[in-house]
C-alpha cells in the first residue's frame, strides 16, 4: 500500500494529540494516511504497554487511517543511530509516503525532540540507493525519499510555518484522544494523576487548536514547522 501521508509519533497518542485533525482533513480529500508509533509508551505512569496498543488501535479506527503499526523501539532509551534509522527507513520504503509528519523539534518530553532528529535523518538516508534494506519477505527495497517532512507542535509553543484547517474535524480528533482511557482525564480512575491526566490538559487541546486557527480565520487548526522553505504555485490558495 502506498501512502500519501505517514504520521510518526514516538509514543502512542502523540499523533492523536498533535496532528489527528490534519490526517482527518487529508482523508476527506481522498488521501491515504497511516500512523507509525516508534515505541509502546511503556514508561508511561498510567496503564500498560499492552493496553496502550489496544487503545492505539481503537484510536486508529476512530480516525479511519489506512494503516497503523508499532516498531517497538525502547521507550526513553532509543537512539538516533544506524540501527534505529534503518528500522524507520524500512517503513518509509515500504509505504512510500509523499509527506511525513514527525514529532516536535523540541519539547517538554525529551523523547519528542530526539524522535524528530531520528526521523529527520532516516528521511534523508531513505533516499540513498547504496543503503540496502529488505522487507519482511527479504526482498530488496527500492530507495525512497518523501517530498516533505513537517514537524507537528506538541506541548511547548513553537511558531508554526504552516497552519492546517481542522475546523470540521476537531470533534473526531478529541474522540481519538479519548480512546486512550488509561492516559487522560478519567474521574473514575484510581491511577496516579499525571501532567496529561488532568481535565485542564484536555481542555488545552481545544484551546491550542483555536489559537492556531485564529490568525488564518479558521475556527480550529494544527500547526507545523518545516526545515525547508515551502513554496506554492497559486497564491489564491493561501489564507
Amino acid at each position: 500500500m502506498k501512502l500519501d501521508i505517514l504520521a510518526i509519533g514516538v509514543h502512542p497518542d502523540d499523533v492523536e494529540l498533535s496532528c489527528a485533525g490534519t490526517l482527518l482533513a487529508q482523508k476527506s480529500h481522498g488521501n491515504k494516511v497511516g500512523i507509525l508509533d516508534l515505541t509502546r509508551g511503556e514508561l508511561g505512569t498510567r496503564g500498560t504497554p499492552e493496553l496502550r496498543l489496544e487503545e492505539a488501535q481503537n484510536a486508529a479506527e476512530i480516525l479511519g487511517v489506512d494503516v497503523r503499526l508499532n516498531i517497538k523501539m525502547q521507550d526513553g532509551f532509543f537512539k538516533n543511530d544506524e540501527q534505529h534509522q534503518l528500522e524507520i527507513i524500512k517503513v518509509l520504503r515500504k509505504f512510500k509516503p509523499n509527506i511525513v509528519l514527525a514529532n516536535a523539534i523540541t519539547d517538554r518530553h525529551p523523547d519528542h525532540g530526539r524522535s524528530a532528529e531520528l526521523v529527520r535523518d532516516a528521511f534523508f538516508l531513505s533516499g540513498l540507493q547504496k543503503i540496502e534494506t529488505t522487507d519482511e519477505n527479504l526482498n530488496i527495497q527500492q530507495a525512497w525519499r518523501p517530498k516533505l517532512l513537517l514537524h507537528y507542535i506538541q506541548d511547548r509553543w513553537i511558531k508554526p510555518d504552516i497552519i492546517v484547517d481542522i475546523s470540521k474535524h476537531l470533534k473526531t480528533k478529541i474522540a481519538s484522544i479519548n480512546a486512550y482511557k488509561s492516559q487522560f482525564y478519567n474521574p473514575n480512575s484510581n491511577e496516579p494523576e499525571t501532567y496529561i491526566a488532568t481535565k485542564s490538559f484536555l481542555e488545552s487541546i481545544t484551546a491550542r487548536a483555536r489559537e492556531m486557527g485564529r490568525p488564518c480565520g479558521f475556527e480550529f487548526a494544527e500547526g507545523f514547522t518545516s526545515n525547508k522553505f515551502l513554496g506554492v504555485q497559486n497564491l489564491s490558495n493561501l489564507h
